[in-house]
């Protein structure tokens, strides 16, 4: 018998479950005193909120008799009753059943009324302020707002998730994006790529093969490019991308290539290989930054004697010698307003860094300190004895709220620029070509600047191979550091390190006391491996926590990649329990008590440190690719989730901002960089050649402080040492330095 057609209607008392992706919606609704349980596809509802629906009341074999909902309209309340069931129910923060009361009481049938048109007046109720009232006001129009925009997105078949998404990040202003430029959206939000945008114009009705769609497509390819980490590329790359990508002829492309330079959207110059196609703000970024190194780069007089006898004094007070090479950088450091000192683990850059400060610390020279990630500053913090900031907190990001939208900008600039004398970068490796713009507009001509790194490490995530193109133009004073000292010729981690660097195999006997190879050759057997050092073994060996232990891998994908071990490893180190929440997100599960990383810089993002008393002393915005931490709380009230950062930041996510977080019991090896662990474990077996490279394993190896595991392949370390083959990058600094030089 088939179900019989029906109509139902009432308030939603819960939600049981909600599958973000696609609307998939199971909740409780109250009609007349009686719950009913309601199945349907919803675009977005909120508890509290009225609902008509009609469809079908079926039977569950395992959940009993539910209400299958075919179509379905939300209503906004009338009556003062009803009214108060909506505000009583949690659904604007700070609003509880006590507080509901009062309004309806004070408001009756009108309450929605006074809420949209007089909200001030809410401060007339006891328990309401008249900043709360506004915020009443605000939440009340944003629900609305929000309502509306997921029922227009669902007509471009857009899931709920990233409907929030799009909504969240214009406002009202999306419905004039959609309408006149949807290809907008896959340069803004994450999680939209060319192709979704591309279907919505489709169905906005934008040709296939009109001038305007050809040019979202170059564009975006360009924007795609600088993820890779190039700045430009070749056009016969970028025509390659094209066709493949808009399915159009070559000559459409040439044209649209054409019209995008007489725009001044794109750049095209000549390089040695052909033409080069830039978007305008990269090329620009890259030569201003060749152009402000050179400013930079002026000559100071000093008095070489008196100098040597301050370099003496330093070394008698710290109980220090520095070496030839070390020594040389303390003088060309007071000699020039730009320097480069690289060097790999064990060098004695620390040492160095510290005998430059305090040599212009007895000048009484102003002195700022920064690395690109927290770990990193954290560290040269802890080396130095001298605050160390974030490059992004140095230069005061903050949010730059404009419309409905938002973005960021820093404080200091050519305009506000840093107040010092002396600024010193570690970690420069990790330094793209965006952040090494901000930082050198908020230099002013006359401080120094000393740039610290790993020239041998991985290149950073963003855009630009910057220190490397630096050190490589020979256009400035560049101090390599190469003698590995006496305590770090005991750690078979620095010297296996260098070993690698120079393309020698290493011992893989297993005599060392901190680096150890471990012969397996099956994945799962790997795994189960790698599991029993995190929870059992390495803890002890090195007096820290599994939690502060890192497994890195080369790869994302595969079954040693980190989405299949973060998973293994979550379910043995924190497995679920009725005490911990968790969250489903994307076929993943976050549950209280993970390790998580953040990864993409999202400038946005509000943090703020609390005092061991729970008062905030501190706020800012900005998240970083590679910031780590562990989740504190998932709220299902507020749909959030809590994370407190290795620096002790706590970040609140809505479940629309889920993407953004990865478990990090794993990492790539990208994603280690300027990190530091007290040990690393790190499965080799096999992958694509292009990841298992001398670089990759270098780097991974640097991260370890006190004991380095590596387990698989012996036959693919070796192949690693070998392989010299790194994915190139398309990057013009150090033409664009020489260039400036003539």
């Amino acid at each position: 018998m088939a179900p019989i057609a029906a109509t139902v209607e009432g308030f939603v008392d819960r939600i049981v479950f909600r599958n973000d992706e696609n609307g998939y919606t199971i909740f409780t609704i109250i009609q007349n005193e009686t719950e009913i349980t309601c199945v349907g596809y919803i675009t977005f509802i909120n508890e509290g909120e009225f609902i008509q629906a009609t469809g079908a009341f079926t039977e569950h074999p395992v959940y009993g008799e539910q209400f299958l909902i075919e179509s379905y309209e939300i209503k906004e309340p009338e009556d003062a009753y009803s009214i108060e069931l909506y505000l009583g129910s949690g659904a604007i923060k700070g609003v509880g059943k006590v507080l509901a009361s009062r309004i309806v009481k004070k408001f009756g049938d009108n309450t929605f009324r006074i809420i949209i048109e007089e909200p001030e007046r809410l401060s007339e109720v006891k328990g309401i302020s008249e900043r709360m009232a506004i915020d009443i006001y605000r939440q009340f129009e944003e629900k609305r707002d929000m309502r509306d925009a997921m029922m227009f997105l669902q007509k471009y078949n857009i899931t709920g998730n990233l409907a929030v998404k799009i909504f969240k990040e214009y406002g009202r202003r999306m419905y004039d994006i959609i309408r006149e430029n949807p290809y907008k959206l896959a340069e803004d939000i994450t999680g939209i790529g060319f192709k979704t945008a591309d279907e919505i114009a489709r169905r906005v009705g934008i040709e296939p093969n009109s001038e305007f769609r050809i040019k979202a497509g170059i564009l975006y390819l360009l924007m795609q490019a600088n993820t890779e980490g190039h700045v430009y590329l070749p056009e016969t790359d970028l025509i390659a991308r094209a066709k493949s990508l808009l399915l159009s002829d070559e000559e459409s492309i040439y044209r649209q290539i054409t019209d995008l330079s007489l725009e001044k959207k794109i750049v095209v110059v000549d390089g040695k290989e052909g033409r080069l196609i830039y978007s305008s703000v990269f090329y620009y970024m890259e030569l201003n930054v060749a152009r402000m190194l050179h400013d930079l780069n002026i000559k100071y007089d000093y008095d070489q004697k008196a100098l040597s006898n301050r370099v003496a004094q330093i070394e008698e007070q710290t109980k220090t010698v520095l070496d030839g090479q070390q020594r040389t950088a303390v003088f060309e450091a007071v000699r020039n307003g730009l320097l480069i000192i690289t060097g790999g683990p064990g060098t004695g850059k620390t040492t160095t860094i510290n005998a430059i400060i305090k040599v212009f610390e007895a000048e009484g020279l102003d002195i700022l300190l920064a690395a690109p990630t927290g770990r990193a500053a954290k560290r040269m913090s802890e080396a130095t004895g001298y605050e160390a900031k974030t490059i992004h907190r140095m230069l005061e990001l903050s949010k730059l709220t404009q419309g409905e939208g938002s973005s960021f900008t820093f404080e200091r600039n050519e305009y506000n620029p840093l107040e010092a004398d002396v600024i010193i970068i570690d970690e420069m490796s990790m330094v793209d070509l965006g952040l090494m713009h901000a930082l050198l507009k908020a230099i002013s001509v006359g401080t120094r600047l000393i740039l610290v790194g790993d020239v041998n490490q991985l290149p950073s995530v963003g855009p630009g191979n910057v220190l490397k193109d630096i050190i490589n133009s020979h256009c400035f004073n560049v101090v390599m550091l190469t003698k590995i000292f006496r305590q770090a010729e005991g750690s078979d981690i620095i010297v296996n390190a260098h070993k690698i660097n120079a393309g020698e195999q290493i011992n893989l006997d297993n005599k060392s006391m901190d680096f150890f190879m471990l012969k397996r050759d099956n994945s799962a057997v790997i795994t189960a491996v790698i599991i029993n050092l995190v929870k059992n073994k390495l803890p002890k060996y090195v007096d820290a926590t599994s939690f502060d232990i890192q497994v890195l891998t080369p790869m994302k994908k595969g079954e040693l990649g980190v989405e299949r071990l973060n998973k293994a490893l979550q379910a043995a180190l924190n497995p679920p329990s009725e005490n911990k929440k968790e969250k489903e997100y994307n076929q993943n599960i976050f549950r209280e008590g993970d390790k998580v990383m953040q990864i993409k810089n999202n400038y946005q993002l509000a943090w703020e440190i609390k005092n061991n008393f729970g008062i905030t002393v501190q706020i800012g915005t900005g998240v970083f690719n590679g910031d780590s931490g562990i989740i504190k709380e998932i709220n299902f009230f507020s749909e959030s989730l809590l994370v407190e950062f290795d620096d002790n930041r706590l970040v609140e996510y809505s479940f629309s901002q889920l993407d953004e977080l990865e478990l990090a019991y794993a990492v790539t090896v990208h994603k280690s960089q300027g990190s530091e662990y007290p040990a690393i474990v790190m499965p080799i077996l096999d992958g694509p050649k292009l990841l298992f490279n001398r670089n990759i394993l270098y780097t991974a190896v640097t991260r370890a402080k006190r004991c380095v595991v590596i387990v698989g392949s012996e036959s693919m370390v070796k192949f690693m040492i070998d392989n010299k083959n790194e994915q190139s990058r398309y990057s013009r600094l150090c033409d664009q330095i020489r260039d400036m030089a003539l």
